[in-house]
């Protein structure tokens, strides 16, 4: 198990291996994932703080959890799709969309906590959060060990 007292290194551009520094990456794929994630976090960004707004304009029915939901689930694929050009690791990235979606996914349940749902809820999603969060440095430092 990994001494999780030691620093987090996280590397720099010039000691990633060129895999990691998106070389080989078309320019195509490249400008498709930030475009990609752009597009998720905006609109993921828009249902979380306005979500009566974006199910006008989307025509969606109204129901402000939900759409808090979706705006937080669409975060996640954004910040998992801007993780891929960074890391190039799969399960570094899966880790870091389950710690950063379960971290505000227990923050709509804790605010519409009055609309339903139950007390538990924030707890437990934090808690995948904070799992996740803690898996993702232990990966990202046992990667930085082996090289």
């Amino acid at each position: 198990m990994p001494d999780l007292r030691q620093p987090l290194s996280v590397p720099t551009a010039e000691s990633r291996p060129p895999s990691a520094r998106g070389e080989g990456l078309s320019p195509f794929v490249t400008v498709t994932v930030l475009a990609g994630a752009a597009m998720m976090l905006g609109f993921g960004v828009w249902c979380r703080v306005d979500p009566n707004g974006f199910a006008q304009w989307a025509n969606w029915p109204e129901h402000e959890h939900f759409l808090h939901d979706a705006g937080v689930f669409q975060i996640g694929i954004g910040v998992m799709l801007l993780s891929a050009l960074w890391w190039r690791d799969a399960v570094a990235v899966g880790l870091a969309g389950l710690a950063v979606t379960n971290a505000l996914h227990a923050w709509n349940h804790w605010a519409d906590l009055a609309d339903g749902g139950r007390p538990s809820d924030p707890y437990a999603l934090l808690a995948a959060a904070v799992l996740g969060a803690v898996a993702l440095v232990v990966r990202l430092r046992t990667r930085s060990r082996r090289r």
